[in-house]
């Protein structure tokens, strides 16, 4: 076998001799790709320090990522399906070296920001290429092991990003959170070129263009006015892309239901294997990343471990994600989709269920229930769900597929933070006015009704001052914990009941196995008939 592979797997008579190397090649790309967010998390507190971050600027030093990311990646599968999938693997990893460089060496706000796009950019290419390619490489037999390893990486990137800036931001300064990416996309661009097999769709019509415009505004208006408006007002900027949105999704559906050949065949929200395990992957990470996004916060802040110390402490979560993954490998084949991925979410719900019980004096074994349930949960439901939805696509449209299911699990990231973390914020500031509100300067409450950090750095304050005291800033800093605290488990709460309504709506749409396994073996006859024409023409 040549060093570099040139044969398409689509030319391949047997499975490819080295699938198995090249899904570690997909999986390392995936991860930091997810690693890109998580690892930001225990960044911030250093970059709000350095740049002198507001509450807004951090934001979107965040959420620059999210929205690229978010609205490109139906279009950008859709591309790499026409052209070359490993191809669009490549760029993406090259697009996301150049931002991951460009943001470890920059200074300046509105830079940092940029850097970040284009890193979300570059995100949009890779992760659906990982997924499309992955369903390329694998016959059909061995599809399910394979996007069981590409989910537990995912769930692996959530706790190992943390880790892996902790580590790092021991010794250094911010900026090497995203320097540490550009080596190891580098070698994933090798990896790519010595052991992916080039891939794209045969037979694929013109690239519906202005369907893939509408997608791209209306989602990322989606995600903008999603980010904006909880967290910073209903002004003109959020409002407009919310009627954008509600306005240009309609839009899309129509032109994709008249269209020959659509970027995304809508009609498949008909078929309740597909729009269940869509909804299940939205509703699932909605719920885990918003947890997982404000506990990190307390083991910060309130228990005061370091970034490092906080990247340990998420570990159990990864732990948990095999296990899940393991288990699903067994009990999907067996029971079917609904029962697997009903049951994780189930657990999903419970585990962020049990965050409602967060006081001021909880510590990190109060978290760690919670932790262990949504890493379990992530292996036992996001493989299967994934797995069904990449078995609604044909192969010329893997790419959208990989789009689609990404769209979903980005979505329901981005809305899990942004309305959690808004109703985090609201209820912290309500409870901290109420403890002491009649107690501190008007700019100071202002300050420390911002965030937390914002309220411990007031606390610092006011112990220096002639006219406060250490037993002052003690009282303060009691009063912001028990504030973040009750904000947690009210948050946590509404968050619970979110993601419960989700589950019943999933495990009432996804269909049993008797009906899930006529949907197989249609797709198998539907697939070796057209394999058989192919055959016939050549």
């Amino acid at each position: 076998m040549p060093l570099v592979v040139n044969t398409p797997a689509e030319k391949m008579t047997e499975p490819y001799p080295r699938r198995w190397w090249a899904l570690l090649v997909l999986c390392l790309s995936l991860l930091i790709v997810v690693m890109a967010n998580t690892s930001l998390i225990v960044a911030a507190p250093d970059m709000t320090r350095d740049l002198g971050l507001s509450s807004s600027d951090l934001q979107w030093v965040i959420d620059g990522y999210t929205v690229p990311y978010a609205a490109l990646m139906l279009v950008l599968g859709s591309i790499g399906d026409k052209y070359s999938r490993r191809g669009a693997l490549v760029l993406g990893l090259l697009i996301f070296a150049g931002g991951s460089v460009m943001g470890g060496l920059v200074d300046e706000t509105a830079l940092v920001i940029t850097a970040r796009a284009i890193m979300g950019v570059g995100a949009a290419v890779v992760m659906p290429a990982t997924l499309s390619l992955l369903v390329a490489m694998f016959p059909k037999g061995e599809r399910a092991k394979a996007i069981t390893a590409w989910s537990a990486t995912s769930g692996l990137a959530i706790a190992v990003g943390p880790l892996a800036a902790g580590w790092l931001l021991q010794d250094h300064a911010w900026g090497s959170t995203f320097l540490m990416n550009a080596p190891i996309a580098v070698l994933g661009v090798l990896g790519a070129l010595l052991l992916v097999p080039p891939s794209k769709a045969e037979g694929m019509g013109r690239i519906d263009y202005v369907g893939g415009l509408l997608s791209i505004v209306s989602v990322g208006s989606l995600v903008y006015a999603t980010i904006e408006g909880p967290h910073f007002g209903w002004g003109a900027g959020p409002i407009t892309a919310a009627v954008v949105a509600g306005v240009g999704l309609p839009a899309f559906v129509a032109w994709e239901l008249k269209h020959p050949n659509p970027m995304l065949n809508v009609r498949k929200f008909t078929e309740r294997p597909f729009s269940g395990s869509m909804l299940a992957v939205l509703f699932f990470f909605f719920g885990t990343f918003g947890s997982i996004y404000y506990s990190t916060q307390f083991l910060q802040f309130v228990l005061g471990y370091d970034a490092l110390e906080t990247g340990v402490r998420l570990l159990p979560l990864a732990g948990a994600v095999f296990v899940g993954a393991a288990v699903t490998g067994r009990l999907a084949p067996k029971l079917g989709v609904k029962p697997v991925v009903g049951a994780g979410m189930v657990i999903g719900t419970a585990g962020v269920f049990l965050l409602t019980q967060i006081e001021s004096g909880s510590t990190y074994t109060d978290f760690l229930a919670s932790l262990l349930m949504l890493g379990f949960a992530i292996g036992l439901s996001l493989a299967p769900a994934t797995d069904t939805i990449m078995g609604s696509f044909p192969e010329s449209e893997l790419g959208v597929g990989g789009g689609a299911n990404d769209t979903a699990l980005e979505l329901g990231a981005s809305l899990g933070i942004a309305i959690l973390g808004s109703l985090l914020a609201t209820s912290y500031k309500d409870k901290l006015t109420d403890l002491v509100g009649g107690h501190l300067p008007a700019a100071a409450l202002d300050t420390a009704k911002d965030s937390v950090g914002g309220g411990l750095a007031v606390a610092e304050q006011v112990a220096k001052d002639p006219n406060g005291g250490p037993q002052q800033a003690q009282t303060l800093v009691d009063a912001v914990q028990e504030s973040f605290a009750h904000a947690i488990a009210h948050t946590s709460l509404i968050g619970a009941i979110i993601m419960a309504a989700g589950t019943v709506i999933v495990i009432a749409v996804l269909p049993g196995r008797k009906a899930t396994g006529k949907h197989d073996d249609e797709e198998e006859t539907a697939e070796h008939s057209e394999k058989t024409e192919t055959v016939g023409a050549a």
